[in-house]
């Protein structure tokens, strides 16, 4: 079975994932944005189908305690941010905790 991917964020931010061919997705508006990415997170994260999910990672400071350990702990799906201060360091722990190994450490 093969895993999707998801995208959470502002119509701006899910548009071009859309474009590449992403189709689970969930648009969120800036006038509910804690409220709605709460739910999104929530909601994704229970998706068997869905196994990388891809947020901007200024969103992250918009969610409640217990989304944010999600994003933070979960392995299936996999939370990857992009944008931001994240920086190369940021995807590298990501990649590690989703494959359980360092790609980039050397010997």
């Amino acid at each position: 079975m093969s895993q999707e991917i998801a995208v959470i964020g502002s119509p701006e931010f899910t548009t071009g994932f859309r474009l590449a061919g992403v189709r689970k997705f969930e648009n969120i508006t800036p006038e509910e944005k804690s409220d709605e990415l709460d739910d999104a997170v929530r909601s994704v994260a229970r998706d068997q189908e869905v196994g990388i999910v891809v947020m901007h990672a200024e969103d992250l400071d918009y969610l409640s305690r217990e989304p944010r350990s999600i994003v933070d702990t979960s392995v299936e799906p996999t939370f990857v941010t992009v944008g931001g201060d994240a920086g190369s360091s940021g995807l590298r722990e990501q990649i590690k905790r989703a494959i359980g190994i360092d790609l980039m450490e050397e010997d």
